[in-house]
């Protein structure tokens, strides 16, 4: 009985083991796959984020100071939609290197990242939380990207 007992008990911390990794893999999966659905300029880009994820802009001023924006997901869209248009023109795509994925609470997950927009040479940090629905979908819930760019105008 014993033996039954600990058998049991350890194929059940190796499906757990198991599982969180999975789990990890599937968060970075996701953020893999928006990263490529962003840089093809597909429209399913923005069925990908929560309808109440917090979309945050850290704007590094040539003096090297930082202004934070934040906004919400309809504009943050809105303003996805119209920059697009010139993006694509532009062939404009971002890079993203050193990722770190780190649980932080059920079925969520934090993706750090250095961000290389096209042409240019240098990195910003930027991160992106995920979370698992419980209807199985992955849905962005909030985005931080650092830019020397200020895109959000007038940002709430």
């Amino acid at each position: 009985m014993k033996k039954i007992l600990l058998t049991l008990l350890a194929i059940l911390m190796l499906n757990t083991t198991v599982f969180a990794a999975s789990t990890k893999q599937e968060a970075l999966a996701f953020f893999n796959k928006y990263v490529n659905a962003a840089n093809t300029y597909d429209s399913n880009v923005t069925t990908m984020y929560s309808p109440t994820a917090r979309i945050i802009r850290e704007v590094v001023k040539p003096d090297g100071s930082i202004v934070t924006r934040v906004t919400n997901t309809q504009r943050y869209i809105s303003e996805m939609k119209k920059s697009q248009i010139v993006a694509k023109v532009r062939n404009y795509k971002n890079t993203y290197t050193n990722i770190k994925v780190e649980q932080t609470g059920t079925d969520t997950y934090k993706i750090s990242s250095l961000r290389q927009p096209s042409g240019e040479s240098y990195k910003l940090k930027a991160y992106t939380v995920v979370k698992k629905q419980p209807n199985g979908k992955w849905l962005i819930t909030e985005e931080m990207m650092q830019t020397k760019v200020q895109m959000l105008i007038n940002a709430k």
